[in-house]
């Protein structure tokens, strides 16, 4: 019986092996509805249409199976052998050492098992989170051979082009059109880069370009809501506080763009450089709008697809007697323009503009027509409508696009008041007509209501999706950009949408990104590259082997007519659908569909380029990922995917982001785990029992160093290696380290690790506005502690006591080398978290603005404000913000988070045992009498606080006197303990070490319980020490940066970590200039 009972659970195991060799069959079993099958694969059929039919093919199977098979056996053999085999010997010793007296009072006896406990705690959150770090390892090394095989990096720069030129032309003709002429080299660094992509492009696998006329129809939707259109003449000339104006900034960034610039309108007939802001001004706005991150800049990208359109459609049509007579005439074109300047222009290249190719010269008449057939550009600005109402200058600026962009269409929500309390709403789409000379309307279609009932970006999309049209539809962020050689790639693209892979045909084709913000300081050059590793080598994997990738915001096309009757690109649920896009890919795999990636074209893409908004995107990112865990879609995708695909999907997901929160609860376990050894007086006898306890606490704490810098820095190191060399990749390496890139990914795990926690606890996820602005702004202190307070500061000191206390009271920790050795990436992470808001941020080691800034934060804590006051003008209003998330949680987050704040008073029992006073006793009482002094000092407290209240506006001796008798009875309370006991002024400083924790355990747990406290008055008191502890936090995390203002040349040293040498060197010299003015 038992054997038979056997057989029948192992039959359907045997089977799904089966079934999993052999997916075909399993993804038909699935499509069926019979009751017969069903009831023979009942442990994995379902009864509902989503998420039926996952399984990819044969090969494809092999492939990722491969792939994790190498992994997790890499994994489980690098754990045995230097994780879990080192600990043995330390383990046996522990249980082995037969403690008599402890240095605390001991509430498990005397096994030590708790000791073994708190040992191997790091060590198991270490052995569950590294297979991040081999998926890190081996998808590099994976995605860098799918890319080597893809031909991607055989041309890096202009010499590498000059040796295969011979077969650049054959190569051209075959995939996109004929051209017999190439321009000379550039000296700009990012055309000789477009440049080499681009012809590297055209070696790689892609399929053949059709005709125009025969070409997919395809449309790009990009939504907008009241970002900037187009930089005004007083944006770009008003100066900041340090006289660093946008333009001042963008000519420094972009010298040699700027010359070439002032060259173009003297050409042009500017006869003096100021009438730039007069004659020239619209050329000038548009000059620097197009290097910052504006819809005018995306506008002009995408419709590069229809200037390219254009110029195919005239050489599908034009003879080769015709290509070669328009050849010679635009070369001649440009020779007699150059020579003659511009007072030779022809008056019809005038009306053409710049911004019309010369190509334009040759058109027969139908290019127009074929171009507007095939490609339609929908931009939906949601609230255009209202901006026209308002008078707003954007609105003229969109109409402005609307009118030099005969393919652009603009969708808005247009909101009709019928009556007192009625209004309807509708989708408008409008277009401006060249012939009527103003913008029409081409459709309108009611809603049921208003639009804006989930997130805003969304329903954005979606309302507007109507309005596209053809076969495909590619999405297009604000602050995106596009070339037009790329856009001539199109058509080859949208063909891929006729080829299997695997199984299937595609249902969204992925494209790789270029990071275009990469070069204006070096926190962008670090987002820069590790974004680029991920659009690129990150992405190449997902898609093969994994086939696993989704939909990431990128600038990916999507089956159209697949994606309409499936609920579109984009869902819009409050809170849960956060990450928006990502949904789209989730969507497409559940329902069938196959997501590819092709790396022969690529778009531009803007990044947050300070450290404010590139924390507040991590947060929004984090926050996500936490609410997508709570998802349908992730439950059915964890459920219906086979295994070795579904860690694929985990640990590229919301596994990346549980991860890294794991790592940083590991820091904390193995800091709290050292302290409990410490203070409990084990790690003393496991030295004299031991001797690999030192070399343990060693090796695991370089471990913590090397597993984060894998986590960052190899994908990059790899995929910068194969695109541009190996030399060149590890040189950027180490001018990244040498700039503190390491401080910047140390403090980006933080933002992710804190935000990601906090929204599996509590939830709370909400869209933050990050501005897409340039920083040249120094941001104050003030603004800095709102943010990151709670995320780092506080965490940072927590962890900066924690290793003070243990260097005060370990052992080991006499040795001063054995105590580097162990804490030494721990105080990094310390330093990181406290000093990186203030290392990247524009003058940050100023001293006046030091000053300055502390006064102005002095001011903000005890500037109590009323109802409507912001929370950037009061700490109260602050305060109370950045508790809604306890107000909304359930309670078990008010469980957890209470069981989370009692490690604070882990410090009091644990440092009171080790006090001078208690003559090494170590019963409960001497813990319980300790909160004698909590008591007292509350106590007192609550007497300064009442007799400032009710004396110190209008009866100052009263005051005075109060004060008086509270510091005479603790001097002779001190001077007491000091003549008849044992107690020192040592003790003094260890009791603030423990009491203050104990203060902010309190106060974190009353906050969970404010429901309840706050009617009471104790809570006038929680609210008030809160402000104290906030101004205590305030000083600490000001003390360094002060410290460093006041010493000379770290302001010019951090002016130049933070910028580019002739940004830096132009700020020095406007830096005299103005100083000599002043003078």
């Amino acid at each position: 019986m038992f054997l038979q009972a056997v057989l029948v659970f192992v039959i359907p195991e045997l089977l799904a092996i089966l079934l999993f060799i052999l997916p075909w069959i399993r993804n038909a079993i699935e499509e069926w509805d019979w009751s017969f099958v069903y009831l023979f694969t009942w442990w994995f059929h379902t009864r509902t249409f989503v998420g039926r039919g996952l399984r990819e093919g044969l090969v494809d199977n092999v492939k990722y199976t491969v792939f994790w098979i190498l992994v997790l056996a890499s994994k489980f053999v690098f754990s045995y052998f230097l994780q879990i085999k080192p600990m043995v010997a330390p383990t046996k010793a522990i249980l082995k050492v037969n403690i008599f007296q402890y240095k605390w009072h001991e509430f498990f006896g005397h096994s030590n098992r708790v000791a073994v406990v708190v040992m191997w705690m790091p060590v198991m959150l270490i052995y569950f989170t590294d297979l991040q770090i081999w998926y890190a390892i081996f998808s590099s090394f994976v995605g860098a051979t799918v890319g080597l095989f893809s031909h991607l990096g055989e041309i890096r720069n202009i010499g590498q082009l000059r040796l295969r030129f011979q077969f650049f032309a054959s190569a051209m003709q075959f995939n996109l059109m004929p051209e017999e002429q190439l321009l000379g080299p550039k000296k700009n660094i990012e055309a000789r880069r477009r440049i080499a992509f681009f012809s590297n492009s055209l070696f790689m696998n892609m399929p053949r370009a059709p005709n125009v006329e025969k070409m997919m129809a395809f449309s790009v939707l990009t939504p907008y809501y009241d970002e900037e259109v187009c930089f005004g003449k007083e944006n770009l000339r008003t100066p900041n506080e340090d006289g660093i104006s946008i333009l001042f900034y963008l000519q420094k960034i972009y010298e040699d763009e700027w010359r070439n610039f002032m060259e173009r309108m003297k050409r042009e007939g500017m006869e003096d450089e100021d009438d730039v802001w007069d004659k020239k001004s619209r050329d000038l706005r548009l000059w620097a709008s197009y290097r910052g991150q504006t819809l005018s800049r995306t506008v002009r990208g995408m419709m590069y697809y229809y200037r390219a359109l254009k110029m195919l459609a005239y050489l599908d049509s034009a003879s080769e007697v015709d290509i070669r007579a328009g050849t010679q005439e635009i070369a001649s074109h440009h020779s007699s323009n150059s020579a003659g300047g511009g007072g030779g222009e022809r008056p019809s290249l005038r009306k053409l503009g710049r911004a019309t190719s010369t190509v334009g010269l040759l058109f027969k008449g139908h290019e127009y027509g074929s171009a507007l057939m095939k490609f339609t550009y929908v931009v939906a600005c949601q609230v255009y409508g209202q901006h026209k109402a308002k008078g707003d200058p954007r609105a003229d600026e969109i109409l402005h696009l609307m009118k030099n962009n005969e393919a652009l269409r603009v969708a808005y929500v247009d909101e009709v008041h019928l009556g007192r309390d009625e209004a309807e709403y509708y989708s408008v789409l409008v277009k401006y007509d060249q012939e009527q000379q103003r913008e029409v309307e081409v459709y309108r279609v009611r809603l049921p209501g208003p639009l804006k009932l989930g997130e805003g970006k969304p329903e954005n999309q979606n309302h507007a999706f109507i309005f596209t049209r053809g076969d495909a539809v590619q999405t297009i962020d604000m602050n995106q950009d596009n070339s037009f050689e790329e856009a001539l790639k199109m058509r080859n693209l949208l063909e891929e949408f006729k080829v299997h892979y695997g199984i299937r045909r595609p249902t969204i084709l992925g494209v790789r990104e270029n990071i275009f913000t990469g070069s204006v300081s070096s926190l962008a050059w670090f987002m820069s590259a590790q974004e680029t590793s991920f659009v690129t080598l990150g992405q190449r994997v997902l898609a093969n082997p994994l086939k696993i990738r989704m939909h990431y915001g990128h600038p990916d096309v999507f089956d159209r007519f697949w994606f309409m009757p499936r609920g579109g690109v984009s869902k819009a649920s409050r809170l849960i659908n956060i990450s928006e896009d990502i949904f789209a890919g989730f969507n497409c795999t559940l329902r069938g569909g196959n997501v590819t990636h092709h790396e022969y074209i690529q778009v531009g893409k803007g990044r947050d380029v300070g450290l404010n908004q590139i924390s507040m995107f991590e947060a929004k990112v984090a926050s996500g990922n936490g609410e997508q865990i709570l998802s349908r879609d992730v439950y059915r995708l964890g459920h219906r995917l086979d295994f070795f695909r579904m860690l694929s999907f985990y640990y590229t997901t919301v596994g990346f982001f549980f991860n890294t929160m794991v790592v940083v609860l590991t820091v904390y376990s193995f800091l709290w785990g050292r302290l409990y050894l410490a203070l409990s007086g084990i790690e003393g006898y496991a030295m004299e029992t031991s001797k690999n306890n030192k070399a343990f606490g060693v090796i695991l704490n370089q471990q913590f160093f090397i597993q984060i810098g894998l986590f960052t820095a190899l994908p990059m190191v790899v995929e910068n290696s194969l695109e541009h060399g190996f030399l060149p990749a590890v040189w950027d390496f180490l001018t990244m380290q040498l700039q503190l890139a390491s401080v910047f990914y140390t403090f980006s795990m933080g933002t992710r690790a804190h935000f990601f926690g906090r929204t599996i606890l509590h939830g709370g996820a909400k869209y933050r506005a990050t501005g897409r602005g340039f920083v040249v702004q120094h941001k104050s202190f003030a603004e800095n502690y709102r943010l990151y307070s709670r995320s780092h500061f506080v965490k940072a000191i927590e962890l900066g006591v924690i290793l003070i206390v243990y260097a005060a009271h370990s052992p080991m920790a006499q040795d001063s080398f054995v105590y580097l050795a162990m804490t030494l990436s721990s105080w990094f992470l310390v330093l990181s978290w406290i000093m990186a808001p203030f290392v990247f941020n524009p003058s940050g080691f100023d001293w006046l603005k030091t000053v300055y800034d502390f006064e102005d934060f002095l001011n903000w804590i005890w500037y109590k404000g009323g109802v409507f006051t912001k929370a950037e003008h009061s700490w109260e209003t602050w305060w109370y913000e950045e508790q809604d998330h306890l107000r909304t949680t359930g309670l078990w987050g008010k469980l957890l988070e209470i069981i989370l704040d009692l490690r604070y008073f882990m410090f009091q029992y644990g440092v009171v045992y080790q006090l001078n006073i208690t003559g090494g006793k170590t019963s409960i009482s001497v813990y319980l009498l300790s909160w004698i002094y909590m008591i007292a000092v509350m106590g007192i407290y609550v007497v300064m606080m009442y007799a400032q209240e009710r004396f110190a506006a209008k009866e100052h001796i009263k005051y005075r006197l109060t004060q008086l008798v509270v510091i005479s009875m603790t001097v002779l309370v001190l001077t007491l303990l000091l003549d008849f006991t044992s107690f020192t002024l040592l003790d003094l400083v260890s009791s603030m070490l423990a009491f203050v924790p104990t203060g902010w355990g309190l106060i974190s747990i009353a906050l969970v319980l404010r429901p309840f406290l706050e009617s009471t008055v104790v809570w006038d008191t929680v609210v008030s020490l809160a402000r104290i502890y906030d101004l205590l936090f305030g000083v600490i995390v000001m003390a360094p940066v002060a410290l460093l203002s006041w010493l000379p040349g770290f302001q010019a040293m951090q002016t130049r970590i933070l910028f580019n040498e002739a940004f830096s060197r132009g700020l020095q010299i406007s830096r005299i200039l103005s100083g000599k003015k002043t003078n």
